[in-house]
């Protein structure tokens, strides 16, 4: 392609990386992306804290998934150009700023600004993905990629549980300050232990980003991928996001905590991650991207039949959790495939047509729930599976 200024597509250093380092990569991407979640079941409490309506108070939530679509855009292309260890140390010590800030934010704007930086630099994560695979073998990509999604799952299911049970037996301010430290510790681990990759191109930052719109028309397998995912991203969010200001209603009448302990629910989606890596490693991308798609219809229309069931909603959580990460597993192993000059910029449009989505599908599921209520939610999700099936199989037939 238009990579002339290409350096050597292999690093000396570590080509294989080994189970320990790849386990610090998974928890690296979990605790990062966990920041971006710590949020969605203190919702309830923030409401009360800033004297706010679930409209107004969901922008918390809405802020950090545009923060995080901007911090790829924006950030996430970086890895392509600079040493990548370096980059991610760096990030992950703004993200520890970022994430004090918000313990210590004195309104709901101070809160608003701080969960957008939140957002931006919680795409470190994005930094790691593309590392680890560009790190694996062309035979283990999607094993070690499973892994590392697992991590980034487990970051996500815990972090709901952590938040919302400091929330309901501590303050809401602790939980950011406890992130923020982690953060630091995190950056240190890594300078100490992760390899260093040499970049793998010179172009420049406006080059690089422009090179992204090339990309995204060069290639119909990323663009399909990234519509995919962020359609069933968007009904997910919408879940989540959504969930605590449900359980506050009859006939649960649970707090923060009860939303964040069926997070845990979604441990069954950690296992099934380097399980969908194996099976994508053996050329069963597109199954599996379909059978998530009809996982995550199949949840929202559970959740919506039987809305006063704790069995359906763990079952609901299940069947969500399992289909979008075999989805998201099977996108990713085939989209590091399309060009290894540039898999953090392909990983960039990837990532950043999902949280789009995800933006998107919080700010629209805020909307279903307060007009609508729990069963406009559903029916949104529900959508969500049908029209992310419906973009898979078309595609399929065109290729």
């Amino acid at each position: 392609m238009h990579h002339c200024a290409c350096l050597s597509l292999e690093t000396s250093e570590a080509r294989e990386p080994g189970r320990g380092v790849v386990a610090l990569m998974a928890g690296a991407a979990g605790l990062a992306v966990a920041s971006i979640y710590y949020n969605q079941p203190m919702l309830g409490i923030l409401a009360e804290v800033f004297h706010a309506d679930a409209a107004s108070i969901s922008w918390i939530a809405v802020l950090t998934q545009v923060g995080y679509a901007l911090g790829l855009l924006l950030l996430a292309p970086l890895g392509d150009r600079f040493e990548r260890r370096g980059l991610i140390v760096v990030t992950f010590l703004a993200l520890a700023v970022a994430l004090a800030t918000a313990a210590a934010s004195t309104g709901l704007g101070m809160l608003l600004g701080a969960s957008l930086g939140i957002g931006v630099l919680a795409t470190v994560a994005q930094q790691v993905l593309p590392m680890a695979a560009h790190l694996a073998g062309e035979g283990r990509r999607g094993s070690v990629l499973g892994t590392v999604m697992a991590g980034v799952l487990a970051g996500v299911l815990l972090s709901r549980t952590v938040s919302g049970l400091v929330a309901a037996y501590g303050d809401w301010r602790e939980m950011f300050a406890f992130a923020s430290g982690a953060s630091l510790v995190m950056s240190a681990v890594l300078l100490l232990w992760l390899p260093r990759v040499t970049p793998v191109t010179t172009i420049s930052y406006p080059r690089m980003l422009a090179s992204l719109v090339r990309l995204f028309a060069a290639h119909k397998e990323l663009r399909r991928a990234g519509f995919v995912q962020g359609v069933l991203f968007g009904g997910f969010v919408a879940f989540w996001a959504n969930l605590a200001l449900f359980l506050e209603q009859p006939p649960f009448h649970q707090g923060s905590a009860a939303a964040g302990m069926l997070g845990l629910v979604g441990v069954a989606g950690v296992a099934a991650a380097p399980l969908a890596g194996r099976l994508a490693d053996r050329g069963g991308q597109g199954r599996l991207v379909a059978y998530g798609a009809v996982n995550v219809a199949a949840a929202f229309v559970l959740l919506a039949l039987f809305r006063e069931s704790w069995l359906a909603l763990v079952a609901g959580i299940l069947l969500m959790d399992v289909g979008l990460q075999g989805a998201l597993v099977a996108n990713q192993a085939r989209i590091y495939a399309l060009d290894a000059a540039a898999r953090s910029r392909v990983n960039t449009v990837f990532m950043t047509l999902m949280f789009v989505g995800g933006a998107l599908g919080t700010a629209l599921g805020a909307q279903a729930f307060s007009r609508f209520g729990w069963l406009g939610v559903c029916v949104m999700g529900a959508a969500c599976g049908v029209l992310a099936l419906a973009l898979e199989l078309r595609g399929a037939a065109r290729a």
